[in-house]
């Protein structure tokens, strides 16, 4: 009898052994999601007082857990593993990614407990380590067209900083400044990923799809976000960001329209992506509209953080995994489940509340369920295709 939870694979049977350590996507991308599941209750563990004692508590450690544990967790296995391929040389394996693993699981456990300089250092130490680590094969290979992302993630750094040094009352900026910064930040990155990737798989993907891309809509969708960015990091709010991040979120419109995701209904492998990144010119209007003063800036923030992240995070630890694991690029009943659930808690999240305002608390205890249950489910159908050598024995 076939298992129910088993990857399709080759015909051949897979190595035997254990591989968590082989290549970065591995630990980070199995992390991540097991982390994504627990933190719907660590949250009611926190909001029932049975973890009293947190260092970081309530809203602020939910948006800086999001942040600075889940999605800088995928982002870092994303690199190490794209890194390896644009320079040809190594990323961290081994003992040395099991050591940056280890410290992200510390600065998780860390933020949890009273030990609060214990857990800034980790939680600033972590995404350094990782853009050093990122920079010796960058540097080696000249690559110059990727060192952006050495110092995204200094900046990333520079933000968590920021977020503790405010708990501390070191300095006299709010920690939601860095958490600010942060999600401009990550939005960015995946404004520059979906860019190079999205297009690339849907004409690979889907025959005749036609998936295209336009030098003026690339520049103006970049650089709306970079001006987003600056804004933010110099306090500027009021009808002119509101401005800003409303051109910002037509250019984004105009780049996915480019992408043909009309195209893609029959591969769910790249018609997740297309819907996940649509809520990026989502989140930008959203905020236009919460800078005017329509609706709650909550809303705007969730449409990024649970649409655009969540949706392309799953969609990409699936297709990713399967790829630099020699397994088929085609997405099964299991993996489909797994969009449709994050896609649901991003719509329940964001779509409910702007209809029905007076649902919020319900909107949000339905979406985090969905959540914890499509990264759960990835969690659990992963476990093995992760920590196990690839089918086709080839190393990685």
């Amino acid at each position: 009898m076939t298992p129910l939870l088993r990857i399709d694979e080759p015909p051949r049977a897979a190595p035997a052994g254990f591989a968590l350590f082989a290549l970065g996507f591995r630990p980070f991308y199995l992390l991540a999601s097991v982390f994504a599941a627990l933190s719907v209750p660590l949250w009611a563990l926190q909001f029932s007082g049975l973890l009293g004692h947190a260092y970081l508590a309530g809203p602020i450690w939910h948006a800086h857990e999001m942040l600075f544990g889940f999605t800088l967790a995928v982002i870092v296995g994303f690199l190490f593993t794209a890194g390896r391929n644009w320079t040809n040389l190594p990323t961290p394996t081994g003992w040395k990614l099991a050591a940056l693993a280890a410290l992200w699981v510390a600065a998780r456990v860390l933020v949890l407990t009273p030990y609060a300089l214990a857990a800034a250092i980790a939680n600033v130490a972590f995404p350094l380590a990782a853009a050093i680590s990122l920079a010796v094969p960058f540097v080696k290979a000249g690559s110059r067209r990727n060192y952006f992302f050495i110092g995204l993630l200094a900046l990333l750094a520079l933000a968590a900083g920021c977020v503790h040094l405010a708990q501390f009352s070191v300095v006299a900026v709010p920690g939601w400044l860095g958490i600010q910064v942060a999600l401009d930040v990550v939005l960015f990155i995946l404004a520059v990923m979906g860019g190079r990737v999205i297009p690339m798989f849907t004409n690979n993907g889907v025959p005749g799809a036609d998936s295209s891309r336009n030098a003026w809509a690339e520049k103006a969708a970049l650089g709306g976000v970079l001006a987003l960015l600056a804004a933010d990091a110099v306090g500027l709010h009021g009808w002119p960001l509101a401005v800003l991040a409303a051109t910002a979120g037509a250019a984004h419109a105009w780049r996915w329209a480019l992408w043909r995701p009309w195209r893609t209904l029959r591969a769910p492998l790249v018609w997740v992506l297309h819907l996940a990144y649509l809520w990026v010119p989502v989140h930008l209007l959203l905020r236009a509209l919460a800078e005017a003063g329509w609706l709650m800036p909550s809303l705007a923030t969730h449409a990024l953080t649970v649409g655009a992240v969540g949706g392309l995070v799953i969609g990409m630890m699936t297709r990713t995994a399967r790829g630099h694991t020699g397994r088929p690029l085609k997405a099964d009943r299991f993996e489909v489940a797994c969009y449709l659930l994050v896609a649901a808690a991003a719509a329940v999240r964001v779509l409910l509340p702007l209809i029905a305002p007076s649902q919020i608390v319900h909107a949000a205890l339905a979406s985090a369920l969905l959540w914890s249950a499509g990264f759960g489910l990835y969690a659990v159908r992963y476990w093995p295709v992760l920590s196990r050598p690839r089918v086709d024995g080839r190393p990685g």
